[in-house]
């Protein structure tokens, strides 16, 4: 599977977001990832729906949107009328993950499901052939800026080897502490979507950055 940027909004400068989202529009990055957070979940408070109905009004790349929050079942439909292409949820926060996996996908997106550091990978053994993405914690989700947990390596390739034994195709995703320095060894464990925050939007040339996660 080809190999996709997605920046991470959450690093962006709210005060300037149209430059921001412009900046991104213009770079090599394919998707546009978008961080909600309700601070029940975990233990921050990012947007909601009007930044993100102003995000869509200025983005020409899919929106890739991760929510961080719990019972997400209530809010599917309303991410779909604000334009997200990919709705992520979380394996922690959902009673009746089939269930939610189907109604994302009745509301015409990609379903994707995150996994916290701590939850492994086999858990998602009888759901996996439904799914279009998987997006692997390599953080503890609520805050940008952390430290790469090192078992996430092992964690993609356990993720790839079951992908591989049903047969399917699914994206892996990786989310926390990306950057060049680990992308390469990311990509060849079997990751092919990058997000990246501070990385990109806290760098002096994030053009350039996003440059360097493809190798």
């Amino acid at each position: 599977m080809s190999l996709l940027i997605a920046p991470s909004l959450l690093a962006a400068d709210f005060a300037n977001l149209e430059r921001e989202i412009t900046l991104i529009n213009n770079s090599d990055a394919d998707w546009f990832h978008i961080d909600v957070m309700d601070g029940v979940f975990v233990p921050n408070i990012s947007f909601g729906m009007p930044v993100i109905k102003a995000i869509q009004k200025y983005a020409s790349k899919p929106l890739d949107v991760h929510l961080m929050i719990v019972d997400p079942d209530r809010y599917v439909s309303t991410f779909a009328s604000l334009g997200a292409s990919i709705l992520t949820v979380h394996y922690e926060a959902c009673t009746h993950l089939n269930r939610t996996i189907q109604i994302i996908k009745s509301k015409d997106m990609k379903a994707g499901v995150a996994l916290n550091p701590h939850t492994p990978v086999h858990l998602l053994e009888d759901c996996i052939e439904d799914l279009d993405l998987v997006c692997l914690m390599s953080v503890n989700p609520g805050f940008g800026g952390q430290t790469f947990i090192e078992n996430t390596y092992e964690k993609i390739k356990s993720l790839k080897g079951l992908i591989d034994a049903k047969n399917t195709t699914c994206n892996i995703e990786i989310d926390g502490g990306v950057t060049d320095a680990n992308a390469s060894k990311l990509i060849a464990c079997g990751a092919n979507v990058l997000v990246a925050g501070s990385y990109v939007f806290s760098a002096s040339d994030p053009l350039e950055n996003i440059r360097k996660l493809r190798g």
